[in-house]
This record gives structure tokens, C-alpha cells and sequence, in this order.
């Protein structure tokens, strides 16, 4: 089949990969224009786009919508449109196009986590099995008949970054099978079901901030959840003779220690080679952390440089309600 491919972050570029390899044709790609990023905030294209032109594809950067796009993209004359990641609402007028439509690869399997940020919500709420799914594009959020679905383990130390990484491989391969079928009139899509619809809204920076009044279980799952973006972090108690805002303190991934019971919730505790933090239920040590405006470090380390003031005194992190 002749088609475009949608897409814009890292986790489309497997799927984009995959077509290429297929026995089908991408004869152009659809992404986001080049974004501001870093400090100096300069434009920079999207991962899409680097892994499009090396390929020497047509790269389009329009907004998906008005006459001028439709006239294009019926002159590009492709049976079907992979969408992967891509961040645009599509109007029906540009849904109607594709002979098979607008292919949706969806990192849950749907009706769970509908929305922006499917990988994310299922490691907060403890899922222990996500998948992927393939669907034709309708006008709701995520709510179009099902082509296909896999499924994926969620370990219990993965990040949403780790579970991304896997769904972007497998879901790839689901894709692709999904165009093969649909090309050889072998597939019929499938209603969503009715009830287990739950949905995933974008993570927020607010998302991002361990509370320590909750137990110990949700305080690791939330970590997870938003590493590596946005980042989880929690606030540090700010000394007596200098007011102002608190400062912020970047947290990764933190190990479970449910032998410790003493600490109240956010009350630091430091040995020579630990940091450990009260929760609602048990203590949890933590890994890595980020002081502002400075590189990614061991806790240890920050105990005994940066944070030896927090960590001798016992002090109470910020983030309880």
C-alpha cells in the first residue's frame, strides 16, 4: 500500500523504521515544525523528521487542516495513514482521504488510557500488563474501532521511559502486521468495548512532585511514572536566615526499604551510604538526585556535600499535604 506516515517523537521512529522495511511504500511523512528546545532556544526538528530525511523522504510540516492540505494530501493518492504519536487533531474532512484511513498505533490496549499519556498512567496506577493497539481514527479521543492489539509485562522497576522503549518495538511490528492485513482484505475492525474505559490526560509538572504522605508503593510508582520526563522532584526546607522560594531537588528511580517504619513521612535520614525518606508506610532510599543547577548525582553524594544540612538535621522534605 502507498502511504503517509504521521508521527513526531522519538517512540514513532521505530514504526517509521519498520514501514520502510515492509513491503509497503511511505511516500511521504507528516510532522511537527521544527520546536524551539535547550537554552538557547533555537528550532530543532523533530526526531521524525531526522529519521525521515535521512531516508530521503518528502517531509511535510503543514497544519493538518483548510483546503490547500486536503488538496495535497488526495494528490499524494496513499491507501492509508500510520499514525504514530503525531500531535494534531485531524478534522473528518482529512480522516476521509485515506482509502483505509488514518491508522492509529495507540501505547495502551484500548479502551484503557485514552489520551495523551498512556505509558505514564499505567506504571502511576500499578498496571501490571499495557500493550498497544491499532485503530482507525475517528473525531473522539481514542475512540475509534480496534485493527489489533499486544500486550507488554510492566516490570516492577520499569520507568515510563523503559516501558515506552519496549511498546515503541512490539508496536512497530503490530503496525506493520496490521497494514499487511488490512491490504490483504483479511481485517475487520472491531467496536471498542462498552465499559473499561479510563483515561490518561498529559502529565503535568504538579503530577511530578513525590508526596510523601502517600505510601510507599505509590511514592515509587510515581517516580517511575514521570522519569524521565518531566522528572519527579521534591522541595528541601529552606534555612531560617534565608527566605525565599524552596528549592527544588530532581529525584530518579527509588528502592523500597519496608524494613524501616520510623521515619515520618518526608523526615530524611542519611548513613554513610544511604538516604533514606519516610513515607506513609516505610521508608524508601533513594538513588539519584539533582540539586539545581547541577548534574545528576548519587544520593550519597548529596548527603554528604550539597544536602548535609538537610540530611544531619533530620529534616522533613517538602511535598506532604
Amino acid at each position: 500500500m502507498r502511504l503517509l506516515f504521521a508521527g513526531t517523537p522519538e517512540p514513532a521512529v521505530p514504526s517509521l523504521h519498520a514501514l520502510l522495511d515492509s513491503d509497503h511504500e511511505v511516500v511521504a511523512v507528516l510532522t511537527r515544525a521544527d520546536a524551539p528546545a535547550g537554552r538557547g532556544r533555537r528550532l530543532v526538528p523533530s526526531p521524525v523528521r531526522v529519521a525521515a530525511e535521512e531516508a530521503g523522504l518528502p517531509v511535510l510540516t503543514d497544519t493538518p487542516r483548510g483546503d490547500d492540505f486536503t488538496a495535497l494530501l488526495r494528490d499524494l493518492d496513499v491507501d492509508a495513514a500510520p499514525v504514530v504519536a503525531y500531535g494534531h487533531l485531524l478534522r473528518p474532512d482529512v480522516l476521509a482521504v485515506p482509502r483505509h484511513g488514518w491508522i492509529n498505533l495507540h501505547f495502551s490496549v484500548l479502551p484503557a488510557w485514552r489520551g495523551a499519556a498512556p505509558v505514564q498512567h499505567a506504571v502511576l496506577a500499578g498496571d501490571e500488563v499495557t500493550g498497544a493497539t491499532t485503530f482507525l481514527l475517528d473525531e473522539g479521543m481514542d475512540t475509534g474501532p480496534v485493527l489489533g492489539t499486544t500486550t507488554e509485562t510492566v516490570r516492577p522497576s520499569d520507568t515510563s521511559g523503559d516501558l515506552l522503549d519496549r511498546l515503541a518495538r512490539s508496536g512497530a511490528h503490530l503496525l506493520v502486521a496490521t497494514l499487511d492485513a488490512l491490504a490483504a482484505g483479511d481485517l475487520a475492525p472491531q467496536p471498542q468495548p462498552a465499559h473499561g474505559a479510563t483515561l490518561a490526560p498529559k502529565i503535568t509538572r504538579d503530577d511530578a512532585l513525590v508526596r510523601w504522605d502517600d505510601p510507599a508503593l505509590a511514592v515509587d510508582r510515581r517516580i517511575r511514572a514521570v522519569t524521565p520526563a518531566p522528572g519527579a522532584f521534591t522541595t528541601l526546607p529552606a534555612a531560617p536566615d534565608e527566605p525565599g522560594p524552596a528549592a527544588r531537588l530532581g529525584l530518579g528511580p527509588v528502592r523500597l526499604r519496608p524494613e524501616v517504619t520510623d521515619l515520618a513521612p518526608g523526615q530524611v535520614h542519611a548513613t554513610k551510604n544511604t538516604v533514606l525518606v519516610g513515607t506513609a508506610t516505610h521508608a524508601v532510599e533513594l538513588g539519584t538526585v539533582r540539586p539545581a543547577g547541577k548534574k545528576p548525582m548519587s544520593a550519597a553524594d548529596w548527603s554528604r556535600g550539597a544536602g548535609r544540612d538537610v540530611a544531619s538535621a533530620n529534616a522533613t522534605l517538602g511535598g506532604t499535604r
